[in-house]
Parts: C-alpha cells; sequence; structure tokens
C-alpha cells in the first residue's frame, strides 16, 4: 500500500507522462537488446533491466525472491539457448520441438505406446532407409488403418531399449503436430517462423532428432497464405543439404495425389510400403495388445475373442483394413461390456422394477375388505419376499464381482 500511495496520480486535464523509474528501464532494454543480437525489444531485455535499475520498486520486489541478474541471465540461457529475436512474438519460437511435436522415444521409455507386434521387415527396411547417406528419409505409404504410425513407434520402442545398430542408437524420433503448428497462426509469416523454428531444432541437434510427420500428404499447401510458402518449400532445402532426417507416412492415394506431383519433394524420399497383415499377423497384433485393452476396460479378454474378432472383421467389414477394424471391435466390445459391469445389471434392474410393481399392487389390496383380495395379498407378500431376498443375493453378488474387479484393475 505504500508504495501504491508512492506511484504519481494524475490530475485535472493534465496528460500522464512516463515515471522517472519506467523510462529508465525502457532505455536499459533497448541497450540490452543488441548485446543479445536481437532486432526486438522482448521481455527478458525489460525483467533484465527492472533487476538493473537501483531504488525500482518492481526491482525490490525481485530482490525479495531472490531474483538476480545471474539468475535471469542463465534462465534465458537455458530457455533461448543460441535463439535470436528477429521478430515481435518471439515466445513462438523457444522449444518449438516441445510445443509443436511428441518425443515418441520418451513415450516409449515411459511405457506409454501400445506394443508393436510383428513389422519386423518395415522396421528394418526404415533403419535401413535412415542409415544411407543420400535419401535417408524413408516414406510409409499404406493405406488407412494398416499401422504405418505403429511402424515409427515400434522404431522409437526399438531406440527405446537399445535394440538398434549403433549408428542410431541415442537418436530421438519427435512426431510433428501439424495440427499445432497451423492453428493460431493468423498472420502472414507465423506459420513460417514456427517452422523455421522447428526445422532449426532439428538441425542443431546435429542428427539426433528424427522428425516423424504423420499424415505427410498435409505439408503440400500447408500455411501457404498469400505471399507465404507452404511448409513442403520450407522443408525441401534441408532435406537436399543431408541437414534434416525424416520420416513421413501418408496412404497411397494421396502419396500419388500430392507427393509424386511434386518431383523435388518426392525424389528426397524412399517410399517404403506398408500392407495390410494377413488374418494371422492381425491374431498376433490383437495377443499383444490384448493386456493393455484388458487393463484399460477391467475386463477379461479370451482368446476366442481374438479369434473372432480377426476373422470376422475381415469377412464382414469389407471398407476398412487390418488392424484397425479387428482392434475397433475389441475395444467396442469391451467397453460394452465395461458399461454392464459399472452400471447395474439388466436381470437385476428388470426385477427390482417386478418388486415395485409388487408393492404398488399391495398397497392397493391392503385397502380391500373381501375374501380374494386377502388372499392375494397373502400370496402377493410371500411374492414380495421372495422377490427381495433374491434381489438382495444378486446385488450383493454383483458388488462383490465389481470389488473384486476394481481390485485386479488395481494390481495389473
Amino acid at each position: 500500500a505504500t508504495d501504491l500511495d508512492r506511484l504519481p496520480r494524475a490530475q485535472g486535464g493534465a496528460e500522464p507522462q512516463l515515471a522517472r523509474d519506467l523510462r529508465q528501464v525502457l532505455e536499459h532494454a533497448r541497450t540490452l537488446a543488441p548485446q543479445f543480437q536481437d532486432e526486438y525489444i522482448s521481455v527478458e531485455h525489460l525483467l533484465l533491466a527492472i533487476v538493473s535499475v537501483p531504488g525500482c520498486s518492481a526491482a525490490r520486489v525481485l530482490a525479495h525472491f531472490g531474483v538476480t541478474t545471474d539468475i535471469l541471465l542463465a534462465a534465458i540461457q537455458d530457455l533461448r539457448g543460441s535463439h535470436r529475436i528477429t521478430d515481435e512474438n518471439p515466445e513462438a519460437t523457444f522449444e518449438a520441438l516441445k510445443k509443436y511435436g511428441r518425443d515418441l522415444t520418451e513415450m516409449a521409455r515411459a511405457g506409454k505406446l501400445d506394443p508393436v507386434i510383428g513389422r519386423d521387415d518395415e522396421i528394418r527396411r526404415v533403419m535401413q532407409v535412415l542409415t544411407r547417406r543420400t535419401k535417408n528419409n524413408p516414406v510409409l505409404i499404406g493405406e488407412p488403418g494398416v499401422g504405418k504410425t505403429a511402424v515409427a513407434e515400434g522404431l522409437a520402442g526399438r531406440i527405446a531399449s537399445g535394440d538398434i545398430p549403433e549408428i542410431l542408437a541415442h537418436r530421438r524420433i519427435i512426431a510433428l503436430d501439424m495440427g499445432a503448428l497451423i492453428a493460431g497462426a493468423k498472420y502472414r509469416g507465423e506459420f513460417e517462423d514456427r517452422l523455421k523454428a522447428v526445422l532449426k531444432e532439428v538441425i542443431d541437434s546435429d542428427g539426433e532428432v528424427i522428425l516423424f510427420i504423420d499424415e505427410m500428404h498435409i505439408l503440400i499447401g500447408a500455411g501457404a497464405a498469400e505471399g507465404a510458402m507452404d511448409a513442403a518449400n520450407l522443408l525441401k532445402p534441408a532435406l537436399a543439404r543431408g541437414e534434416l532426417r525424416c520420416i513421413g507416412a501418408t496412404t497411397l492415394t494421396e502419396y500419388r495425389t500430392h507427393i509424386e506431383k511434386d518431383a523435388a519433394l518426392e525424389r528426397r524420399f524412399q517410399p517404403v510400403l506398408v500392407g495390410e497383415p494377413s488374418v494371422e499377423e492381425t491374431i498376433a497384433i490383437l495377443r499383444g495388445l490384448k493386456e493393455r485393452y484388458e487393463v484399460h476396460h477391467g475386463v477379461r479378454i479370451t482368446d476366442s475373442a481374438i479369434l473372432a474378432a480377426a476373422t470376422l472383421s475381415a469377412r464382414y467389414i469389407t471398407d476398412r483394413f487390418l488392424p484397425d477394424k479387428a482392434i475397433d471391435l475389441i475395444d467396442e466390445a469391451a467397453s460394452r461390456l465395461r458399461i454392464e459391469i459399472d452400471s447395474l445389471p439388466t436381470e437385476i434392474d428388470e426385477q427390482e422394477r417386478t418388486a415395485l410393481r409388487l408393492e404398488i399392487e399391495k398397497r392397493a389390496l391392503a385397502k380391500e375388505k373381501d375374501a380374494a383380495s386377502r388372499e392375494r395379498l397373502a400370496t402377493l407378500d410371500s411374492d414380495l419376499a421372495e422377490l427381495k431376498e433374491r434381489i438382495a443375493g444378486q446385488k450383493a453378488s454383483w458388488l462383490r464381482e465389481k470389488e473384486l474387479i476394481a481390485r485386479i484393475r488395481e494390481i495389473k
């Protein structure tokens, strides 16, 4: 309150002026920007200037919490690294890979990725292409749902477990989120700046980062506002110089429609075809994924259910591809069973409704005095007592099963 009282006030029609402390801070921030080789004044320059101006109330607050010039400089170095500020929104380009990508290798180490069963030939082919001297950018081509992304996740899993050639050890696979990259880029050049920041981080990693671009055809025309370059044209120079290693994934139709038309982009990539697995291979994939779905839904999936899902989906669902449609069947069936477990079983629910109907009938008959009504009431009492006992037993059994399933789920 004392500091607020000391602040200057504008009275009458006088135009407000900048306080002496604020003027000093802004002047000092302007001198700091060139020292960092920055073209614009940013928040870090203002913070450093505030700490450097003696007697400033904001500086006293920062000093009270132990914020010094050295601490600020260290934090700025951690955040920015070698980045220079060349636009009015520099924060969008800091730690760009963390903002616009997912580290698949780190997720594999943390056990957050589903296990990849099979696909050994495709993973081996991707590794082979990645270790080439030129055109070392594989593009996974296959129908939707055949497991293109799973190949990249399988490679990330192998890197995490160390089951990889020495030349690819200690690499990181970062999945680029094109949606996040494009979202909110409303000004011309903003998308370009974001993508350039991502590419700079990948190039600066000196081959440590391998970029994974799912739905690669989105690159063609992405971010190409009036007078701006699209993402594909921004990638081409880095791909041509061999500074960027990239794994793409797209469907056969999209590859022919978009990528093959751009010969300069197409020649930078080496196609790796990912075919639809057979029913037998799908069964092996489902067996590998079974435990994850059992843990998630809290139900037991039998082997006969897996066989039925693979066989019947291949036979009757003709507009989609294995293993995606078989996995969907297992997921849907397990989800339905989970709802049945968590909610009151249909048999108990129907019996409770019958008991309620008998209760209403009993209350109505209690008002009658004739012999037939008395006889019906006695029968009703007996039936109702028996029904309530049966409901109580079934409910207790259901609750025990539910508690047991919850305990098993916790153990898993």
